[in-house]
């Protein structure tokens, strides 16, 4: 189970995220939501170990990751928000890196990295640096990196960035065969739609505070809202934004 417990992270005594506590068994999707600012990212960031929680832990399988931080990245697969390639590499080229990194054996890796070139529609890239891919194309690259050493716990930080239609709907797929095999996910978006159809839980943050956790049917309950997005406005959209979306369009032409 992966656990955070009573977190709080500050910067210059500023802080980011307060008095954060969730938890994920294997075969769950949790959904992160949270407008700009709200601290969102820095959980992700906590959640992989790229940040350490100035108050409070989180646990895998019990123990305090920062205790076993090696260990427990490697458990780890994680679709960053950006995606930051080596522009000069190729997608396969960048696949093995990422392979060795991970201790894949050569027959293993070289037969993963085929599959998901293909099955993402990539194969006929292959001799092409990232830098000519378009943001789709390095996502699904990003995608393929993530997965590729079959990891227990899978972090998700905007993966539909750059996605067209249908490639959104295999990662829809894809997160919830992931979850069906067991898999611990932590999947953190602005497209509520995507969040609403494969999270089984939702931590709504709002100004670095969890203002929301529950599952969308509990929320949608609670909150007499017919969708995810009328509950995310309800708790965490402080202005009105219908009216300051037609004085935006007004500026132009006034």
């Amino acid at each position: 189970m992966l656990e955070v417990a009573d977190v709080t992270k500050t910067y210059s005594g500023v802080p980011a995220v307060r008095g954060l506590s969730l938890s994920a068994v294997p075969g769950q999707v949790i959904g992160l939501l949270g407008p700009n600012g709200s601290g969102k990212s820095t959980t992700v960031r906590m959640l992989v170990g790229l940040l350490r929680p100035s108050i409070g832990a989180i646990r895998w399988e019990g123990v305090d990751i920062q205790q076993q931080l090696l260990r427990y990245q490697a458990s780890v697969g994680y679709v960053p928000e950006e995606p930051h390639l080596y522009e000069y590499l190729t997608a396969p080229e960048y696949l093995e890196l990422v392979g060795g990194i991970r201790d894949i054996p050569a027959s293993a890796l070289s037969r993963r990295i085929d599959r998901y070139l293909q099955l993402f529609g990539l194969e006929t890239d292959i001799y092409a640096p990232l830098s000519a891919f378009s943001k789709g194309m390095r996502q699904k690259v990003l995608i393929s990196a993530a997965l590729l050493h079959d990891p227990a716990i899978i972090v998700f930080d905007e993966p539909c960035s750059g996605l067209d239609v249908e490639s959104t709907l295999v990662l829809r797929a894809l997160v919830r065969t992931l979850a069906t095999r067991g898999k611990t996910i932590v999947y953190s978006s602005h497209v509520l739609d995507m969040v609403e159809k494969v999270c089984d839980q939702v931590v709504i943050l709002h100004k670095s505070h969890v203002v929301a956790h529950d599952s969308v049917s509990r929320l949608r309950e609670l909150s007499q809202a017919a969708s995810l997005e009328e509950v995310f406005a309800s708790l965490a959209v402080s202005r009105d934004v219908d009216r300051i979306g037609r004085e935006l369009a007004e500026v132009a032409v006034s």
